[in-house]
C-alpha cells in the first residue's frame, strides 16, 4: 500500500504503520472492532504479530490449532475483551482467506470490479456482518484509495462525510469527532429505549 496512506487509529505509530503495510492486520483490526475501544481493536494485530513472529500470515494461522491461537490471544495483556471467541473468529478469517484467496487477503479488494462485488466479498469474511462489511469497504475507500465504481452507494450511509466510524479516522482530531459521534448515538439510543418503556 502506498506510503502516503495514513490511518492513525491507535496511539502507537508502529501499530498504525502495520495496519497500512499489512492487509491481514487491517482485516483483523476491523474484525476486533466491537465491544472494545477502536484503538485497542486496531492495535491488537500488531501485538499478535509480535507474539507470532513469522507465523503472522493467513496460511500459517489457518494451519494452527484454533485453541493454540486462543492461548496467544489470551496472553496478558489479552487482545480483546473476549479473546477466546475472537481468536476463533480470527482463525476462521484466515481459513477463509486461504480457501478463497490463496492466502493473500489483499486479493479480496484488488480484484473486485465494482462496489457491490467488493461489499459482497467483504461480507463473506467470517465475523463480518452487514454493518462491519460496509465500514470496512468505506475504510478501504476513504483511507486506502480502493474506490471501485459504486462503492459509496454499496455501503450507505458509511460513504458520506459524517465522521461515524473507523473509516473516517484520518487524524487525531477526526478520531475525536468519530468518538463523540458514537457517544451521541449511544446516548440517543438509550434515551429512545427509556422513552419507549
Amino acid at each position: 500500500m502506498a506510503s502516503q496512506v495514513r490511518f492513525p487509529i491507535t496511539n502507537d505509530e508502529a501499530a498504525n504503520d502495520f495496519l497500512v503495510e499489512n492487509p491481514l492486520a487491517l482485516i483483523l483490526g476491523m474484525l476486533l472492532d466491537q465491544q472494545v475501544p477502536m484503538e485497542w481493536a486496531f492495535r491488537s494485530p500488531h501485538t499478535l504479530a509480535q507474539r507470532l513472529g513469522d507465523r503472522f500470515n493467513a496460511t500459517d494461522i489457518a494451519a494452527m490449532d484454533p485453541e493454540d491461537l486462543v492461548a496467544v490471544f489470551c496472553e496478558k495483556p489479552a487482545l480483546h475483551r473476549y479473546p477466546a471467541a475472537m481468536a476463533r473468529r480470527a482463525h476462521a478469517v484466515c481459513e477463509h482467506v486461504v480457501d478463497n484467496y490463496r492466502g493473500d487477503p489483499a486479493r479480496i479488494w484488488f480484484r473486485a470490479t465494482d462496489g457491490a462485488e467488493l461489499y459482497r466479498r467483504v461480507g463473506e469474511i467470517p465475523g463480518f456482518g452487514e454493518e462491519k462489511a460496509k465500514i470496512f469497504v468505506a475504510l478501504l475507500a476513504k483511507r486506502f484509495g480502493k474506490r471501485p465504481e459504486g462503492w459509496a452507494e454499496a455501503v450507505a450511509p458509511f460513504g458520506d462525510d459524517q465522521p461515524r466510524s473507523a473509516a473516517d479516522v484520518s487524524s487525531k482530531e477526526r478520531f475525536a469527532e468519530v468518538r463523540a459521534w458514537k457517544k451521541a448515538q449511544k446516548a440517543a439510543r438509550k434515551s429512545k429505549a427509556e422513552f419507549s418503556m
